[in-house]
C-alpha cells in the first residue's frame, strides 16, 4: 500500500474520530458520527443549519464547498472565529476537527448561545476571498478543472475557442507534485512573461488516487506535455526544444537568447497542459497505413470528425465564403486560383465534392517510403511519417521488453527521463544504472494520444509516449463555444455549447 494510501485513511480516521468527540460535546451520541448520511443530518443540527443544506453535500462538486462551510460552522461553535484559524481549519480538518473533540478545553457552544461577532466590512471580504480561493483550489486539484481549447488539433471535435470541464476523479486525482503554487496560475505568474508560479520548495512523489474509470481507446484526455520539461521562454510549447535542438544543435539554441529566449525546466505538473485522443492504451500495438490507425492489428473505423488534409481542386472559380460556411470549414489554404489545402472529414469532403464548381477532392496520404525526420524516433531506423508509422508496442508496468542498438532509440527517453534511469551506450552495448543488460521492464504506463485534426496535430507522433504521471483528466462537457472571427454579438456558438464530449 502506498504511502498516500495510507495518508488518507489516516486522515480519514483522524476526522471521524474528531468528530466523534465533537458529537459527544454537542450532546449527541458519538456513534452518529460514523454512520454513513445519518451524519451529515446530525451535523446539520449541531451548527444549527437548515436540512435544505443537505441537498447541497450529496450533489458532487458542490459537496465540497458545502463540507467546508460545515468546517467552519464548526469552528464557530468552538469559538474559532479568527481569520486564521478557520483558514486552518479548512486546509487541514484532519488535525484542527480532532483537537477540537479531544482538547479538554475546547467546549462546544450552541450556534443559539453564541454571542453575534462584528466583523468589518474588510474582515468580511477576507473571509470570503480566502474561502473561495481554498475551497477553489481543492476541486482544481482533486475533482474537476475548468480548460479552453486554443489550437485546431482537435476539430472538429474541439473547435478553438471551446470552454471545457476536465474531469479528475475519472481516472484519480493526481497529488500536486509541486503542491506549493500561486492559486489559478498554472506554470507563470498572470501579466508575466517568465515569472514562475510555483516553487520547488516541496517536491512530491507521483501518486494519483483511485479512479473512477481507467483510460479507454478514444477517450479525449488532457495531460501534461510531454516534451515541455525543457523549454524556450520565448517560444513554450510552439516549438519542442528538443526540436530546435535536433534542427539547429544544442548551442546555437542555449546561445541565441535574442531568437529562443531563456531556457528552463519545468516540473511534470507544471507542463503546457494538451488535449488529444488516447487512440492506444497500455499493451497495444498500434500502426498508421495511409492515415488509418491500427490496434493490434484491427483497423479502427474513422470517428465522425476525424479530419485529414484534402486537395480541392476547383473548374478555376474560386470558393466562395458561404460554401465554406455551409460546411463549416474553418481552414482552407489556398495554392492557386483554382487549388485548395483544406482539413476536412470525410462527410464534408463527400459533400464538398458535390458542389457544382468542384472539380476533385482528393484526401493527401504521405507516402510510405517518405521519412519524416521530424516524426518519432528521428532515426533512419523507424523512417516513418504522419500518415505511415510503426508497428510500435505502447508499454504497460511491467512489461519486459528486448532493447538493443537497433530499437534504444524507441525507448530512451522513458528508460532516461520518465523513469530516471542512467543509460549508457558504448559500441553495442547498453548499460543500464552501470549493468549491462540487453532487457528492460517498464516502471509505468504509457498512452499514444494524436489530435483529431490528423495533418494539423503535434501529438504523439512527433514526441513520443506520454506517461501515466503526466495525464491530468477527461475532457467531459462543452459549457460555452466562442467563435473568436465573428463579432461581438455572434460570438457564441449556441449549437456548439452545452455538449459532451465524444
Amino acid at each position: 500500500m502506498s504511502v498516500y494510501m495510507l495518508l488518507s485513511i489516516l486522515f480519514f480516521v483522524l476526522s471521524f474520530a474528531g468528530l466523534w468527540r465533537i458529537f459527544e460535546k454537542a450532546g449527541r451520541p458519538g456513534w452518529e458520527a460514523i454512520v454513513p448520511f445519518y451524519n451529515f443530518y446530525i451535523w446539520l443540527k449541531i451548527i444549527k443549519k437548515p436540512n435544505w443544506w443537505y441537498i447541497f453535500i450529496i450533489i458532487p462538486y458542490i459537496n465540497v464547498f458545502t463540507l467546508l462551510l460545515m468546517v467552519v460552522e464548526t469552528l464557530k461553535c468552538f469559538r474559532k472565529d479568527g481569520l486564521g484559524e478557520q483558514a486552518l481549519g479548512v486546509l487541514f480538518p484532519f488535525f484542527f476537527l480532532p483537537y477540537l473533540g479531544f482538547s479538554p478545553k475546547e467546549q462546544y457552544t450552541s450556534p443559539d448561545k453564541l454571542p453575534i461577532v462584528k466583523k468589518s466590512s474588510m474582515r468580511e471580504w477576507a473571509d470570503a476571498m480566502i474561502f473561495a480561493v481554498i475551497a477553489a483550489t481543492i476541486i482544481r486539484a482533486f475533482f474537476i478543472e475548468a480548460y479552453t481549447i486554443p489550437t485546431s488539433s482537435m476539430e472538429k471535435s474541439l473547435l478553438v475557442g471551446d470552454y471545457l470541464f476536465v474531469s479528475k476523479l475519472s481516472y484519480g486525482p493526481r497529488v500536486p507534485m509541486t503542491p506549493i503554487a500561486f492559486p489559478f496560475a498554472h506554470h507563470t505568474m498572470p501579466l508575466t512573461e517568465s515569472v514562475k508560479s510555483y516553487v520547488e520548495w516541496i517536491k512530491l512523489p507521483y501518486y494519483r488516487f483511485p479512479g473512477l474509470r481507467t483510460i479507454k481507446n478514444n477517450d479525449v484526455v488532457v495531460f501534461n506535455y510531454p516534451d515541455g520539461d525543457t523549454l524556450s521562454v520565448k517560444l513554450q510549447s510552439n516549438a519542442s526544444y528538443y526540436d530546435l535542438k535536433r534542427q539547429f544543435g544544442r548551442d546555437e539554441v542555449w546561445n541565441n537568447p535574442g531568437r529562443y529566449g531563456e531556457i528552463i525546466a519545468r516540473p511534470v505538473d507544471k507542463r503546457e497542459n494538451f488535449i488529444k485522443r488516447c487512440v492506444a492504451i497500455p499493451g497495444d500495438t498500434i500502426q498508421f497505413i495511409d492515415g488509418e490507425i491500427f490496434i493490434n492489428g484491427r483497423l479502427q473505423p474513422f470517428l465522425e470528425n476525424i479530419q485529414h488534409n484534402h486537395h480541392v481542386v476547383t473548374d478555376g472559380s474560386r470558393l466562395h465564403p458561404r460554401i465554406l460556411d455551409r460546411l463549416d470549414i474553418t481552414e482552407a489554404r489556398m495554392v492557386s486560383q483554382s487549388e485548395y489545402i483544406m482539413p476536412l472529414s470525410t462527410d464534408v469532403a463527400e459533400k464538398l465534392s458535390n458542389e457544382n464548381i468542384v472539380s476533385s477532392v482528393r484526401r493527401i496520404i504521405k507516402p510510405s517510403h517518405f521519412h519524416e525526420s521530424h516524426i518519432f524516433p528521428y532515426h533512419r531506423n523507424f523512417p516513418w511519417n504522419e500518415d505511415n508509422f510503426g508497428p510500435l508496442f505502447i508499454p504497460y508496468k511491467g512489461a519486459t521488453i528486448d532493447i538493443s542498438t537497433e530499437n534504444i532509440m524507441l525507448w530512451q527517453r522513458i528508460i532516461e527521463v520518465y523513469e530516471n534511469n542512467n543509460l549508457e551506450i558504448a559500441g553495442d552495448q547498453i548499460f543500464i544504472n552501470g549493468e549491462l543488460t540487453n532487457t528492460y521492464t517498464f516502471q509505468m504506463d504509457y498512452f499514444w494520444l494524436v489530435g483529431d485534426n490528423r495533418h494539423n496535430s503535434a501529438d504523439s507522433r512527433y514526441w513520443g509516449f506520454v506517461p501515466e504521471d503526466h495525464i491530468v483528466g477527461r475532457a467531459m462537457f462543452v459549457w460555452l463555444s466562442l467563435d473568436k472571427n465573428k463579432s461581438f454579438l455572434n460570438k457564441i456558438r449556441f449549437n456548439k455549447t452545452f455538449r459532451v464530449i465524444r
